[in-house]
């Protein structure tokens, strides 16, 4: 069985997104990409996206995998190559490669993926699939870089209406950018 990761950026005041719906992204470095996106890819399986997050990722990585002086060309064709899901009920022609649109029976089409054979199913966003998918008890881990900035306000990452659970840290890492990486995993429900 394969786990399902949760790998976000979150603001140090807990939001990943600031007040105008921008996105706040850390600064880069050969740090960040050996340590988080490195890291990601390498155990990843495959990707999982909520709507707006995919529509954000197909176009810069698109863009980036098709030009081959972008910097970040190579980690996008990686990108490209994985198979992708994405949860929208209205999305029904994914422009980005390799991408399946869930559109219903989010705990059935979730099981089934961890059920089969693979590396981690790495969930990249948005708040809103991330807040059903914690309701529903499916994510096996929470990988999250803290990232040094307030925005004072918001999407938060956690919206509650979640049941309680404990975490148990199993990594930790602070980057030359100062942003922090951490990862939990749930511990068994009582």
């Amino acid at each position: 069985m394969r786990p399902l990761v949760l790998a976000m950026f979150v603001s140090l005041d807990g939001f990943i997104e600031g007040p105008g719906k921008q996105l706040v992204p850390p600064a880069w470095s050969d740090d960040l990409k050996q340590h988080w996106s490195d890291h990601n890819i390498d155990r990843a399986g495959a990707l999982l996206y909520g709507r707006v997050v995919y529509d954000v990722m197909a176009r810069h990585w698109q863009g980036a995998a098709a030009d081959p002086a972008n910097p970040q060309h190579d980690f996008a064709q990686r990108m490209t190559r994985l198979p992708k899901f994405v949860f929208s009920k209205t999305l029904t022609d994914p422009a980005w490669a390799n991408t399946t649109v869930i559109a219903h029976n989010l705990a059935d089409e979730i099981g089934k993926l961890k059920q089969q054979d693979g590396r981690d199913l790495i969930l990249f966003g948005g708040a809103d699939i991330t807040a059903r998918l914690m309701k529903l008890n499916l994510i096996d881990e929470y990988r999250l870089m803290i990232v040094p900035v307030l925005l004072g306000g918001g999407t938060p990452l956690f919206s509650g209406g979640y049941d309680r659970r404990k975490l148990t840290l199993i990594e930790s890492r602070t980057l030359d950018t100062g942003s922090m990486i951490l990862s939990y995993r749930p511990e068994a429900m009582d």
